[in-house]
């Protein structure tokens, strides 16, 4: 079993909770989902930047302890109110195949370029360094569910 399956597992236990509205917490979220199971991590998502910088971002991911204990809140929890909005529960992988069929990915071609010859060297170095964190965060995640991997490999090996 190498990376790629232990990723697909994961994505079997980790929903996408969308819609929330802005007055659920990470608390209020926790509380909502674990009566259907261990909850094993928690994503809450936040802006980072612009006017909305420090609000909760709408949705959030939620990973359970086995794929049984997700399938049931899912089941459970998709379509229930939630301060008045209703929730929206799916396996992670289903929301993004959702939106890669509903929005497929832009052809680079079709990009506007909005940078100005002043501020594209700057720009450049902000890019690059975005690009090597997210190349660095991909390679602890894999880092990570690979050990994961040998570590249940050596439970069932005793």
């Amino acid at each position: 079993m190498d990376c790629n399956v232990m990723v697909d597992e994961n994505c079997e236990r980790r929903l996408y909770i969308g819609n929330l509205d802005h007055r659920i917490t990470e608390e209020v979220l926790i509380k909502m989902f674990s009566p259907f199971g261990k909850i094993v991590s928690e994503d809450f998502l936040w802006h980072t930047r612009g006017p909305k910088r420090g609000q909760p971002r709408g949705f959030a991911f939620i990973q359970f302890s086995n794929k049984e204990e997700a399938e049931v809140a899912k089941e459970k929890m998709n379509g229930k109110l939630a301060c008045g909005r209703p929730l929206i529960v799916r396996f992670s992988s289903e929301k993004y195949l959702l939106d890669t069929a509903t929005n497929p990915p832009k052809a680079v071609g079709n990009i506007k370029k909005t940078s100005t010859v002043s501020s594209s060297s700057s720009g450049q170095r902000n890019r690059t360094a975005k690009i090597a964190a997210i190349k660095n965060k991909l390679k602890a995640i894999e880092q990570d569910s690979c050990s994961l991997k040998k570590l249940r490999l050596g439970d069932k090996a005793t």
